[in-house]
């Protein structure tokens, strides 16, 4: 953590009083993600998000990571019938069937780019040639909820047998694990993430 952390100037979405999500945009929001689970981890919540807070989501992540076997794809792709009953009676995490059926199928698919590609990182990062997008955002308002390229990676993942994973959530996917840097300009992490102010 930064030191007098409390006085960084951040993007204005980040409520102060709630440290969880403090520090999620401090540490994790916008850095570059190479690692196979951490991008099935953020596949799995950017879809339990859908019409959702992203505040609800990241308040019952330790929940999910748990209910979700450590977001692992393999074990995830496994899950029988009788597995997605019983997350559909877990309180602690969004008791959603659609979206936990497509978490399942989405495990599936991974796994497939997964065995085509490597890993999922070579084909999800290959979208931008493997170099962050940096954005050059003044005000939260400016960021928009989808562009051509998160188009382009919908209609990719969609027809991969992929799930909720329309324009917007590829979007905002991709702002999570740093395929775009969408920190606007007065926030401390822009040129920590590559801004050049």
């Amino acid at each position: 953590m930064h030191e007098n952390a409390s006085d960084l100037p951040r993007c204005t979405w980040v409520p102060p009083n709630d440290p969880v999500y403090v520090d999620y945009h401090d540490r994790e929001w916008g850095n570059p993600v190479h690692d196979d689970r951490t991008l099935f981890e953020f596949l799995v919540l950017e879809g339990a998000q859908a019409g959702l807070s992203w505040k609800t989501v990241l308040h019952k992540r330790l929940d999910y990571r748990i209910a979700f076997h450590g977001f692992d794809p393999d074990a995830v792709a496994g899950f029988d019938d009788a597995e997605v009953e019983t997350l559909l009676k877990n309180p602690r995490i969004i008791r959603n069937r659609l979206k936990i059926n497509a978490a399942v199928a989405n495990a599936k698919a991974f796994i497939r780019v997964r065995e085509e590609f490597g890993d999922f990182d070579s084909y999800i990062w290959a979208f931008v040639k493997g170099k962050p997008v940096v954005n050059r955002w003044a005000t939260v308002s400016e960021v928009p909820a989808k562009t051509p390229l998160s188009d382009l990676v919908s209609r990719g993942l969609s027809r991969r047998g992929f799930k909720f994973v329309g324009s917007t959530i590829c979007y905002s996917f991709m702002q999570a694990v740093g395929i775009i840097n969408d920190h606007t300009t007065g926030c401390f992490r822009y040129p920590e993430l590559g801004g050049k102010l």
